[in-house]
């Protein structure tokens, strides 16, 4: 038995494919299909039922995989070791990043990042909450950067920064507000992200509110802040955005922006992987580099947090 052949199967697991599979591992189909029938052989059982399609696993087989993640993960953390005592910080590192999140805080801090660690190959992927925590588990995501608290006994969360929620109140819908409280949202107003987005979800707990009231003449399913902007300079509502993304608004959108009265309602935002993970080196670099920039961009001093609850998934 060799770590090369647990790779093997790992991946015939993950594609339930030879040919896919043998491609992610950068052999012939071939070489990847004799190695494993050797280790079936060795074992004398077999893995895989090949007469399903897709591939499944045998009973004895789910088994096996389970452990072979094990023996690989600590195979890689020999790696991870030796080069953390060598003062090395490089090769591949994958790192999954929410919707609502990738688009602000990636350009602000990866420029910085790439130059300050030439030898580390980020490899950047954008999921959902509940995909990240699924491949965090697989162990196809070294890291991702998140909403939190997730509450999930089995990954580590490092706050990163709290960021906090702003209005975007065209004059019509302003009133006399000159700042604004949870009370002052009405959800037949507010325009949301579709579902599935945990910012949207944050949200509709600051309203108090688990789905649209009668009223109403549209639904709206959009994975973009830019569309919610666009709706509401068309007199369709109103929103809510991230204080990060008000940044780069132009001048005249600008002025639509209110923000609420303390305590201000925030989103937690941390940087989340595995308790077994031992890239522990490339993990620190990326929050002291992220919570660098972030730091200069938050300019609220007095933050003041309302429950946790607002921001979970």
């Amino acid at each position: 038995m060799t770590i090369t052949q647990l790779h093997y199967i790992l991946a015939v697991a993950e594609y339930r494919n030879f040919t896919l599979a043998a491609e992610r591992c950068f052999v012939t189909q071939p070489t990847l299909s004799m190695q494993i029938q050797k280790l079936e052989e060795e074992l004398e059982i077999k893995i895989f039922d090949r007469n399903k399609k897709p591939i499944q696993l045998t009973e004895v087989g789910k088994k096996i995989v389970q452990q072979a993640k094990s023996i690989v993960n600590e195979a890689e953390r020999i790696k991870d070791i030796v080069e953390q005592q060598k003062g090395f910080i490089g090769g591949d590192f994958k790192i999954g990043i929410i919707p609502t999140i990738m688009p602000t805080l990636l350009p602000m801090f990866l420029n910085a990042f790439i130059k300050k660690y030439p030898r580390i190959n980020l490899i950047i992927e954008e999921y959902t909450t509940d995909e990240i925590i699924n491949r965090l588990r697989k162990g196809q995501l070294d890291a991702a950067i998140a909403a939190t608290p997730l509450n999930e006994a089995d990954i580590k969360e490092i706050v990163l920064y709290y960021e906090p929620f702003v209005g975007y109140f065209p004059q019509e819908y302003r009133k006399d507000l000159q700042e604004l409280t949870p009370d002052d949202l009405n959800i037949n107003d507010v325009l949301l992200l579709q579902d599935g987005h945990c910012f949207t979800n944050g949200i509709l707990n600051l309203c108090k509110a688990s789905k649209l009231e009668p009223g109403r003449k549209f639904e709206l399913n959009s994975g973009s802040f830019e569309t919610l902007i666009r709706l509401a300079n068309e007199g369709l509502g109103v929103t809510l955005l991230p204080y990060l993304h008000t940044l780069n608004l132009n001048e005249h959108d600008r002025k639509n922006i209110m923000e609420f009265s303390d305590p201000k309602p925030s989103r937690e935002v941390s940087l989340i992987f595995s308790k077994s993970e031992l890239k522990l080196h490339i993990i620190e670099a990326l929050r002291a580099t992220i919570s660098g920039v972030v730091k200069g961009a938050i300019t609220f001093q007095d933050i003041a947090i309302i429950s946790p609850k607002i921001v979970k998934k």
